[in-house]
């Protein structure tokens, strides 16, 4: 949408003989997006493209924010959390309001396209396991949409965040886990980790270590960049970009006997929001998929009948945290279908669903930082863990 108008257009009445002035032509806030300083759209780049749109930047560098409004947010909840573009429609904002009915409608289409054959052939299990990964990417899309529309309204009474430009090349995290779990004795938990970068691959290894009840989970990954600018040199890249991951874990289990192995493989991608809408700036989806070949013995060799594979999928709405300097990171508002890891599943509804959980990680100056992360399953999961990144700019 277009406004035509400026202060030289109201002289040109009064003065007689004079030429009126050329027409200001000023873009809305919600039509376009705003760039970082110094940043120009790279050649080729256009509206939901997944390469080449810079993130966004500061108000003074473009139009200004639209301003915060208390009737759309109430909208966004009711009647939006059943019509996820109440939110940006009673904003005046038709255009992101499509934009997020089209993805709720797609979701619930992908619901009753997975769902429906589920029912029918009563949970068959030579078509149970596509039909479930229709059924959960039907799920996401439901439930991005519906943060989307939360997120559209709320926005506008704070500054976003950026993607940061750079993420160090080394971090280690060292922290401590609680679980509390009815079905298990153990409670406390040391966590260590760490992360590296090394351009296009990112490697990973975590543990959970039980010093009373010697419960210990090992795992470690990597992942290779195949769309996307690296971690390590994302310049004003906005962070959208799609991984191949694979990792391995062990599990022990050494009061209750037994141990799980599993190796697992998937695709990971992220999509910054302000490609959808300028009022969805610095906030990101996540989603991923993958399958899990698992194995449970018994201190030996496991039998044929303790193998198996799980379905691996997890979608989540997520912010950038900071905007430049040393402060830079994000927080996920999740939901995992794993049910090994110490949350376990819900015990709910038909299937057993995953956990969902709440996680952030945020760097306070150039070397010290903080992440933490919360669960709720079968058990509650909660952990805190301090950061220390090697190497790097801040």
């Amino acid at each position: 949408m277009l406004l035509v108008g400026g202060p030289g257009v109201g002289r040109a009445e009064d003065l007689s003989g004079a030429a009126p002035s050329e027409p200001v032509v000023e873009t809305v806030a919600s039509d376009a997006p705003r760039a970082r300083p110094g940043l120009a759209p790279l050649p080729g780049s256009s509206e939901g493209s997944l390469v080449g749109t810079p993130s966004p930047g500061p108000a003074e560098l473009g139009p200004a924010r639209p301003g915060f409004q208390v009737f759309p947010v109430v909208a966004s909840v009711v009647p939006g959390l059943l019509l996820h573009g109440m939110g940006p429609l009673a904003a005046g904002d038709t255009r992101t309001a499509g934009r997020l009915f089209a993805m709720e409608g797609t979701g619930l289409g992908l619901l009753l396209v997975g769902g429906a054959p589920i029912a029918l052939t009563g949970a068959s299990r030579r078509v149970v396991g596509p039909l479930y990964t229709v059924c959960l990417a039907g799920a996401g899309l439901f439930s991005l949409s519906a943060m989307a529309n939360l997120y559209s309204t709320v926005s506008p009474a704070f500054t976003p965040g950026w993607a940061a430009s750079s993420l160090p090349p080394l971090e280690l995290d060292f922290g401590y886990q609680h679980v509390s779990d009815p079905n298990f004795d153990y409670r406390h938990f040391l966590a260590l980790g760490a992360t590296a970068r090394l351009e296009s691959v990112r490697l990973e290894g975590s543990a959970r270590l039980s010093p009373g009840d010697g419960n210990s989970r090992l795992r470690v990954g990597g992942a290779y960049r195949v769309l996307g600018a690296p971690e390590r040199a994302r310049g004003g890249d906005d962070g959208t970009a799609v991984d191949v991951e694979a990792a391995a874990i062990y599990h022990r289990f050494p009061t209750e006997g037994f141990f799980m192995g599993s190796a697992e493989v998937g695709l990971r991608g992220r999509y910054a929001m302000a490609r959808m809408s300028p009022r969805l700036e610095g906030s990101f989806a996540e989603v991923s998929a993958g399958l899990a070949f698992q194995g449970y013995g018994y201190f030996g060799p496991p039998s044929d009948d303790a193998l198996h594979q799980q379905l691996l999928f997890t979608f989540g709405y997520g912010v950038y945290l900071g905007r430049a300097g040393p402060l830079r990171g994000e927080a996920l508002l999740y939901y995992d279908h794993r049910k090994d890891d110490y949350a376990g599943g819900l015990k709910v509804g038909a299937g057993v669903p995953g956990h969902f959980g709440l996680r952030g990680r945020v760097l306070l100056s150039e070397h010290w930082g903080v992440s933490a992360d919360v669960q709720a399953g079968s058990a509650y999961v909660a952990r805190l863990s301090a950061v220390y990144a090697l190497g790097g700019e801040p």
